[in-house]
């Protein structure tokens, strides 16, 4: 079954390549949820996500020809995706994201599953939002890639146009940034709590 989707695909993406609408809208209904889910995460509001999901797949069609078939097509499509979303994010300079449903994609593998990301996945979904609405777009971009959508570096690096020591550099700095916050937290509820428990001097 598996085999024959795959064939099935490899003649979509070559009429598509050829300017197919028929065979490229099979395409969109094949790759349609995981391109807009990534849009919903990164711009956390339906409606924008799903222009964006629209316009993602308007400039894959475009530039079918630009297409490598020894890449996967999702990533192509999402990295597509992600840097239309990355120029939304960066024109109207608002919150990123204000989304209880935010954090539901796959966890980060154990092996690499450092202090910092261990927070970063285990959190709440609240506190994880208002800490990632402080990160920048690229940042922001690539916590999502390798944690939500489980791409290597190199597909990352791809998908944003930055070097794999880049990727690593702004992932490192992310888990950082967030666990650095994390900890602020969990300090202030500290203190706050200890105020509540000692006794009224009145």
């Amino acid at each position: 079954m598996r085999n024959n989707v795959q064939t099935d695909e490899s003649i979509w993406l070559e009429l598509s390549r050829d300017g197919d609408e028929e065979a490229f809208a099979q395409l969109v209904n094949s790759y349609q949820m995981p391109v807009f889910n990534l849009c919903y995460r990164m711009l956390g509001d339906a409606t924008e996500a799903e222009d964006a999901a629209q316009e993602a797949f308007l400039k894959a069609f475009r530039n079918m020809k630009r297409y490598d078939p020894n890449r996967k097509f999702v990533n192509w499509l999402l990295t597509i995706a992600s840097n239309h979303c990355i120029d939304r994010l960066r024109k109207r300079r608002v919150r990123f994201i204000s989304l209880d449903e935010w954090i539901q994609g796959p966890k980060a593998k154990s092996s690499e599953a450092g202090p910092e990301s261990a927070i970063v996945l285990q959190e709440g979904r609240e506190e994880i939002q208002e800490m990632i609405e402080q990160l920048g777009t690229q940042d922001r971009a690539a916590i999502i890639l390798r944690y939500w959508y489980d791409m290597s570096y190199e597909e990352i690096a791809s998908s944003l146009s930055l070097s794999i020591g880049a990727v690593k550099s702004r992932l490192h700095r992310a888990r950082r940034e967030i666990a650095e916050m994390w900890l602020e937290n969990q300090r202030l509820m500290t203190v706050g709590k200890r105020r509540q428990d000692e006794p009224s001097t009145v």
